[in-house]
């Protein structure tokens, strides 16, 4: 079950504050990657993208809000599947091009209904000692 996207204006949001804005590093398609974490167990859910908009939305909405780069357009993570992201915390990294954002998870990350994106898709690499 796949999310939709919502609406591709929210006259709510606004733009984008002008620190945040200077302090990211986008791709060539203006993407930054955003890391999904639960925040109370530091397990990695996910990772999605965003452009300054679904940035915005995330910051001003309480929920996670990505750029789907398939689709070309937004969705914000439960909207369907009712599988929702609460946002309790949303930080930027030393480079600024990437964005680490601590969620409270409503049932399954992934959109094949694992609880992360990451379940059952390990590589076998071999285990340092130290």
């Amino acid at each position: 079950m796949s999310d939709q996207p919502v609406p591709s204006t929210d006259p709510a949001a606004g733009p984008l504050p002008e620190g945040i804005a200077a302090a990211l590093k986008r791709d060539p398609a203006g993407l930054v990657a955003a890391i999904i974490q639960q925040h109370d167990t530091g397990e990695v859910l996910m990772l999605g993208w965003m452009d300054d908009e679904a940035l915005q939305r995330t910051l001003t909405s309480g929920r996670v809000t990505f750029y789907s780069r398939s689709r070309q357009e937004y969705w914000r993570k439960g909207d369907t599947s009712g599988h929702v992201q609460f946002v309790k915390s949303v930080a930027l990294d030393c480079d600024g091009d990437a964005l680490l954002v601590r969620v409270e998870q409503v049932g399954a990350a992934c959109h094949t209904g694992t609880r992360t994106c990451f379940d059952g898709r390990d590589l076998g690499a071999v285990v340092s000692a130290h």
